[in-house]
């Protein structure tokens, strides 16, 4: 896990800058100063808490009085917490920790999934303040009605949340489809039979507090977000990986160094309309014999002669006691995951893949058949393998990511924070 965060320091000024007036490039260099060296301190704090301001001084190459007063202003910020030094060990005056601030700031994030809804408050230790998941079928159903029950959800929660005392950083949106997220905007959810709208606009209005904006990304990379993160900014010791999620679609988020790759336009990781087999059975976005036909979460339980109720573990059980149409279903994903991983392997070099959502309970299942894919299908096999884990427990981890990624800011770009809270309390 990297202990400090990749942002040079900038030089401190030999002597305070003289009086300048608005507009003055002097002092736009001087704003510029202290947002570059508090995003410095803020991101360094995050990344290797607990650390003390000396530590901290030496980690980042400021001034212990830069430090000091950098520390100051996040503590007051509510961003940064400083504890009692009780306990700590070793010569001299015993060091103070600074860790991120439990319970002050929060981040909302939201999933709409074809088979249920969920919402996630968490604040900047990582602690869950509120949350709730809600069953439902969502598939082909109407945005309106489905998006004001989610506008529903997140008053609640952001209600639960500012009575305890926390601001509401941001709120951020998984659904399982194309989404331009520069302009927050669904274009293409097959599974849930939405196109082309804007989900604020859905969801009804006094949605969040004054300032707060609703992001709308993509499930699977935000719950890839959320893997590669311990907490909201601390990337994880495993950071580059390709995540794929199993539900009712098969989606994937590959992750570079704890970021996710989005591609030009976003839409990287549409794994489940890859196609297996050309001729294959009709998808829901209008091609066949797309992977997600073969390894979405509707599709094998129907293959399996079980009903769509049915869970993964379920599913799991039923292949694991004999070798019926449940076993023959699973191998059949299997066999068409590992066709589809194999060429994405090709394509974007990466070592490692995440199994997340429905597949975990069958990973013991579909691991054999993947792995066989795997072999004989990645070109560079003889020289490097591709290692398969299983991704965290989460019975919605978009909403996790979602809460990870609305807090990101507040860490890497404290000042802003700072700004934009004075705005708002003017």
């Amino acid at each position: 896990m990297s202990t400090s965060p990749e942002r040079s320091v900038a030089p401190e000024p030999t002597q305070a800058p003289r009086t300048r007036s608005r507009g003055d490039a002097g002092a736009a260099r001087q704003s510029s100063l202290r947002e570059h060296n508090l995003a410095l301190a803020s991101e360094t704090i995050f990344a290797s808490s607990p650390v003390s301001r000396a530590r901290l001084a030496a980690a980042t190459g400021m001034t212990r009085s830069t430090v000091s007063r950098l520390v100051d202003e996040l503590i007051r910020a509510g961003i940064v917490a400083e504890h009692d030094p009780r306990g700590a060990g070793g010569p001299g005056r015993p060091a103070v920790p600074l860790t991120p601030a439990g319970g002050t700031i929060v981040g909302l994030g939201l999933q709409v999934n074809v088979d249920y809804m969920a919402g996630r408050v968490m604040d900047l230790t990582g602690a869950i303040v509120a949350e709730e998941h809600v069953a439902g079928d969502f598939e082909s159903s109407d945005p309106a009605a489905v998006l004001s029950a989610a506008g529903d959800l997140t008053r609640d929660l952001v209600g639960r949340a500012t009575a305890s005392g926390a601001r509401v950083a941001r709120a951020c949106l998984g659904l399982p489809g194309l989404v331009d997220t520069g302009n927050r905007r669904l274009l293409l959810a097959p599974n849930l039979g939405w196109h082309e709208l804007t989900p604020a606009d859905l969801m009804g209005p006094r949605l969040l507090p004054p300032g707060v904006e609703l992001l709308v990304d993509n499930d699977a990379n935000l719950a890839a977000y959320g893997v590669a993160h311990e907490a909201p900014g601390r990337v994880a010791d495993s950071s580059t990986f390709l995540y794929v999620a199993g539900d009712i679609g098969v989606g994937a988020g590959i992750v570079v160094d704890g970021r996710v790759v989005r591609g030009q336009h976003g839409w990287a990781g549409e794994i489940g309309h890859v196609s297996i087999e050309p001729t294959g059975p009709q998808c829901h976005c209008g091609a066949r014999g797309c992977l997600e036909r073969y390894a979405g979460k509707h599709a094998v339980l129907e293959a399996a002669a079980l009903p769509t109720s049915a869970t993964p573990a379920d599913l799991a059980a039923a292949a694991a006691s004999g070798y019926g149409a449940p076993r023959v279903a699973v191998e059949r994903a299997a066999w068409a995951l590992g066709i589809a991983l194999a060429g994405t392997v090709n394509v974007i070099d990466v070592g490692e893949i995440v199994l997340g959502a429905a597949f975990i309970p069958l990973v013991d299942l579909l691991r054999p058949g993947i792995e066989e894919q795997l072999r004989v299908r990645t070109l560079a096999g003889p020289w490097s393998s591709t290692t398969l884990r299983v991704a965290p427990a989460d019975a919605a981890p978009a909403a996790t990511g979602g809460a990870m990624r609305a807090l990101e800011w507040v860490a890497r770009e404290p000042a802003a924070w700072i700004d934009a809270v004075a705005r708002t309390s003017a």
